[in-house]
C-alpha cells in the first residue's frame, strides 16, 4: 500500500510560515514531523514559524544544529525541535531521548535520515526542495508523505489534504 502524498509549491517565506502555522494549529503531543531536504531548503524556517505560532509570546527559535535539541513549552504542549545533521547514527539519537519525546511531545526532526530504525512509522514527512526557477531565493516545494490515518484528518482540517 502506498502512502498518500501531497506536493505544495510555496512561493515565498511567508507561504512557508503560513503552512507551518496552519499545521501547528492542529498538532498535539505525540505528533512527529520529519523535515528533510538540503541545506537552505526551508526546514528551520518552517520549524521556527510553527513553534512561534504555538507560543503565547513568540520568542527566538534558534536552529538546534549545535545544541541538537531545543525544547519549548507552548499552549499545545511541549515541542521538541531537533537537528540531527551532526550525528553519525541512530545510537546517538537514542541517547538524546527522542523515543520518549516522540510519545510525549510534538516533535520536529530535521535530518530524520539519521534516525534509521528509530523513525516513528506514524510520522508526517515533509521533504523541502528548492526548484530553482524562477526565483531560487524564495520558491520552495514541499512534499508531504504519511501513512497514519490521523494525518488524513489533520491535513484535511488544515486545508492541506491530498
Amino acid at each position: 500500500m502506498t502512502s498518500p502524498r501531497t506536493v505544495l509549491t510555496l512561493p515565498s517565506p511567508d507561504a512557508t510560515c503560513a503552512l507551518a502555522r496552519t499545521l501547528g494549529a492542529h498538532l498535539s503531543p505525540g505528533d512527529v514531523l520529519l523535515l528533510s531536504g538540503g541545506i537552505g531548503a526551508g526546514k528551520t524556517h518552517f520549524a521556527r514559524c510553527l513553534i512561534q505560532s504555538l507560543q503565547d509570546r513568540p520568542e527566538d527559535v534558534p536552529s538546534p544544529t549545535f545544541t541538537l535539541v531545543q525544547v519549548y513549552d507552548t499552549r499545545a504542549g511541549e515541542v521538541c525541535h531537533t537537528d540531527l545533521y551532526r550525528l553519525s547514527g541512530p545510537d546517538q539519537c537514542d541517547e538524546l531521548g527522542l523515543a520518549d519525546a516522540f510519545e510525549t511531545a510534538i516533535c520536529i526532526v530535521e535530518w530524520p535520515d539519521r534516525l534509521a530504525g528509530l523513525t516513528p512509522g506514524d510520522a508526517l514527512t515533509l521533504d523541502f526542495s528548492v526548484p530553482g526557477d524562477p526565483d531560487p531565493d524564495d520558491l520552495r516545494r514541499v512534499a508531504l508523505d504519511w501513512s497514519a490515518p490521523r494525518w488524513n484528518t489533520l491535513l484535511d482540517m488544515a486545508g492541506v489534504g491530498s
